[in-house]
């Protein structure tokens, strides 16, 4: 299903922030290149395109049913599981399960049934969202851009599946409906001079938020993705954040249900997910902020500042960091546990596909086998750089900890129960 994802995505080497007179503020560099997940750092998609991936891999699981047009009303939980109601075509029907996962949206029903409230982190602006057909490539950027401009902050990034994709703020006092017009979209795109070269595909108006639940876990329901948190788009992080959730949430539910493991378990998620989001949210409200800035003064003011801070070499542009798990399912005091475990890849073969999916117990002597060989400088490395004779990884690939094997062993057996 990556190979599927991955065909239809694009990656930009750079991710500008000019003045309105193009002068950089920030510049990312890099975000075409391997990171240590062993995939780009950064893939620019076309969101039907992934959901169509994800509808054909499903198709393959036959314990899996996927029931579309749904829609969530109500849940009641007892001590063995859950009724969970929904409206459909047909009718009312209730489904019977042990955990519900609400990964319903920013409006999630599911986060409303339980009365979570959500803390408001400061950041709220309306923006213009359109999305278009590509004709011709050589007239578009072929780079991610943010233009800092305060009388119209843009975006303009590449989009997946022979898409483009332009943002505009919409201005204090402007009425959306005359903003989103297609008169007006024609007008907000002539400066790029693009007409022949896209196709209006969609247009949107959304409201760029940065809000975090206050819980994500309440009894046997639990929120991920949006519903859990909404990030500005600034940092291109949204779905990432949710698919990280996913990874996090599954092989604990797994454990949970499937291995016997205490439901207990699942107090971990939050407290391990929630570092990561904030530092996610707070780059991109950082990057936001930069942006949208609609008064001239004040724009002035940032980019003299910022110019400055660039020339002087202490710009805060570069690789976007997340602090690593430090409260959960870790050993800690063991070197490098909680940190994201890479991903050798060999350029036709990953160190996934060689040992699949669960948890991993990595040893220096498993090193020679044939299935790792082609792995073996890059795991000893690795296991130099923590003076450790093996490594256990979970199964979301954060490390557990790191020492001997048998203690690795038996530690990981207490953790999950």
């Amino acid at each position: 299903m990556a190979d599927a994802v991955m065909a239809t995505s694009r990656q930009s080497a750079r991710y500008d922030f000019f003045t309105a007179d193009r002068q950089i503020l920030l510049r990312f560099e890099g975000t075409d290149k391997i990171a240590a997940g062993g995939w780009p750092s950064g893939n620019m998609i076309h969101q039907p395109s992934v959901e169509a991936a994800l509808r054909a891999e499903l198709a393959r699981w036959p314990d899996a049913t996927l029931n579309s047009l749904w829609e969530f009303q109500s849940f009641d939980e007892d001590a063995d599981g859950l009724s969970v109601e929904f409206s459909t075509s047909e009718g009312a029907r209730i489904i019977r399960a042990r955990y519900l996962v609400g990964a319903d949206g920013a409006r999630s029903p599911v986060r409303q049934a339980l009365g979570v409230g959500q803390h408001d982190l400061g950041f709220e602006e309306p923006w213009l969202v359109i999305d278009t057909i590509v004709h011709d490539y050589a007239r578009l950027p072929d780079v991610n851009i943010q233009i800092c401009d305060p009388a119209r902050p843009t975006t303009c990034v590449l989009m997946g599946e022979g898409r483009h994709r332009w943002e505009f703020m919409i201005l204090p006092g402007e009425d959306p409906d005359i903003v989103s017009s297609n008169a007006s979209i024609a007008e907000l795109l002539k400066p790029w001079d693009v007409e022949g070269a896209v196709t209006l595909e969609r247009k949107a108006v959304y409201t760029f938020r940065a809000r975090i639940a206050e819980r994500w876990r309440k009894g046997r329901v639990l929120l991920a993705g949006d519903a859990a948190h909404q990030t500005p788009p600034f940092a291109g992080q949204g779905m990432g954040s949710g698919l990280r959730d996913a990874a996090n949430l599954a092989w604990k539910l797994t454990a949970v249900t499937r291995d016997g493991a205490p439901v207990t378990l699942l107090d971990s998620y939050q407290p391990e997910r929630e570092p990561n989001l904030r530092a996610t949210i707070d780059m991109a409200v950082m990057m936001g902020r930069t942006v949208c800035i609609t008064d001239p003064a004040a724009a002035a003011m940032r980019d003299q500042q910022m110019l400055a801070a660039r020339a002087a070499g202490q710009s805060p542009d570069g690789p976007l960091e997340y602090p690593p798990i430090s409260e959960g399912i870790i050993l800690n005091g063991s070197p490098g546990a909680g940190s994201y475990f890479p991903q050798p890849s060999t350029g036709e073969a990953r160190l996934d596909d060689a040992l699949g999916a669960g948890q991993w117990l990595i040893t220096r002597a498993m090193l020679d086998d044939a299935k790792l060989a082609a792995f073996r400088p890059a795991l000893a490395d690795w296991l130099d750089a923590q003076r450790a004779e093996a490594v256990l990884v979970r199964p979301d690939r954060y490390v557990f900890g790191t020492g001997v094997a048998d203690d690795l062993a038996r530690a990981w057996a207490e953790a999950v129960g």
